[in-house]
């Protein structure tokens, strides 16, 4: 395997040319010292096959790439090579610095329990094949000098492999962390993707498609027995469908309501009041002090919120009057969509869908004191989402006494406008609460601060 890494390129390179020049200068010496002793041809025959089997092995018998074993054409290889240079250096002791390739050859590619031994046998020789011909006194630096160079050489490249192969695990770590992390991120946009798309079909298309089919219902049957009414239910039917489509083809593109696209949030919020007041059901709307600028993603919360809170007033509360506030102060600014329907008290467990209105922690509070929007007195009488009767849009998330009946299978795919509306409502920093009592009306309120929210990264569950 060609090795791909820039430095162990330049490495092998560098080996290749430091054995080329080894084998060179040793056949060098030996053409001037030793020629024409008996094995002079079988020598020459060596150096030459020596030489072609170096190169063979390079094109053959490629080292492996670290941190894999070696091949066993790989080792055949070596320890064809480490023969034949044994062999000459028998015949020829100038071969002795041979050895130096054939060392780093070893402690290269295999492991350290076979590249010590192998290190220790060519170090022998070559202390060996020096001493045998050395002429005069010994020299001590025979002796000493081979076994601290290979000590030396094997201590730097054992160290050298046993780092590699930490920073090998490390990497395959990181990648692995790097991927896990790569598909956290995908699941946690697929989940906010659809989060998204959740609540923008409940309070636009769900709760338009809910509209479309109470004014069909009514037509049909007032149709023979007053034609104008049935034609004005049915008028009124494809306004809410080109509303629907309008909402559905923004959303998509992840834009902001339709009703801010030319409208303040004061002007949308009395336009949804005037279009959501029908025969049976009065929708007021309210602006208590000087408006200020919000966001575009606050001001999308909150005509939302409004949407998906009347829906649930107009399919569920059996109101007969809303009355839609908008507060706004220097520091906060406050929604409260009070109307006078059924109302419930603090008896659904967590999670259920009992077709009452609760809310969270902060949630289901009572009724607001007298006067205040929401109580008996105030301006929007009592009521919520008939508490005790199948069918509210409000999910319950706490409460002091549990739901001893169970939930019917077929209502538990409901209740997601609460929960949706406390979503919306932490998303642009503000908090929801939902305050009511049976008989005494109901009051969503959801308030925010003015100044821009930089949104939290941690991703809301789906409802």
């Amino acid at each position: 395997m060609e090795p791909t890494d820039p430095d162990e390129r330049w490495l092998g390179t560098t080996v290749h040319l430091a054995f080329f020049l080894l084998l060179g200068s040793s056949f060098v010496r030996f053409l001037s010292r030793d020629v024409g002793g008996a094995h002079t041809g079988w020598v020459v025959a060596l150096y030459v096959a020596f030489c072609l089997l170096y190169v063979l092995g390079c094109f053959l018998a490629p080292a492996p790439r670290p941190g894999t074993p070696p091949t066993s054409r790989h080792l055949v290889w070596l320890g064809s090579v480490s023969s034949v240079w044994v062999v000459l250096l028998v015949l020829a002791p100038s071969a002795t610095w041979c050895a130096m390739p054939l060392l780093f050859a070893g402690l290269h590619t295999l492991p350290p329990r076979l590249a010590v031994p192998l290190a220790c046998v060519l170090t022998a020789l070559v202390v060996v094949s020096e001493v045998r011909v050395a002429e005069g006194a010994l020299n001590p630096n025979m002796i000493v000098a081979p076994p601290s160079v290979a000590a030396v050489a094997t201590a730097v490249m054992v160290h050298l492999q046993r780092q590699g192969v930490r920073q090998r695990v490390l990497i395959a770590d990181l990648v692995r962390t790097r991927r896990d992390l790569a598909a956290s991120e995908r699941q946690a946009g697929v989940l906010a993707e659809r989060q998204r798309l959740s609540a923008e079909i409940h309070d636009t298309v769900a709760q338009g498609l809910s509209s479309q089919r109470m004014l069909l219902q009514a037509a049909e049957r007032v149709w023979a027995s007053d034609p104008d009414t049935a034609r004005e239910h049915l008028r009124e039917a494809s306004e809410i469908s080109s509303r629907g489509l309008a909402e559905a083809r923004r959303f998509v593109h992840d834009l902001a309501p339709a009703g801010l696209a030319a409208h303040t949030l004061p002007d949308a919020l009395a336009v949804l009041a005037a279009r959501e007041s029908r025969p049976g059901l009065a929708v007021q709307y309210r602006l208590d002090g000087d408006p200020v600028p919000l966001p575009e993603r606050v001001e999308a919360a909150l005509l939302r919120i409004a949407q998906g809170a009347l829906a649930n007033v107009r399919e569920h509360a059996a109101a007969t009057r809303c009355v839609l506030t908008l507060t706004c102060l220097d520091d906060l600014v406050s929604l409260d969509i009070a109307d006078n329907g059924r109302g419930f008290g603090p008896s659904r467990p967590e999670g259920t869908d009992g077709r009452g209105r609760a809310g969270g922690p902060d949630s289901t509070r009572g009724s607001r004191g007298p006067g205040g929007p929401g109580s008996p007195g105030g301006p929007s009488g009592a009521g919520g989402p008939h508490a005790g009767r199948p069918g509210s849009g409000y999910a319950s998330s706490g409460s002091s006494a549990p739901q001893t009946a169970p939930v019917p299978e077929q209502d538990r795919t409901r209740g997601h406008g609460l929960p949706a509306m406390r979503i919306r409502a932490r998303q642009v920093g503000g908090t929801l609460s939902v305050e009511s009592a049976p008989g005494e009306g109901t009051v969503v309120t959801v308030a925010v601060q003015p100044a821009p929210f930089v949104p939290d990264t941690v991703k809301e569950p789906v409802p």
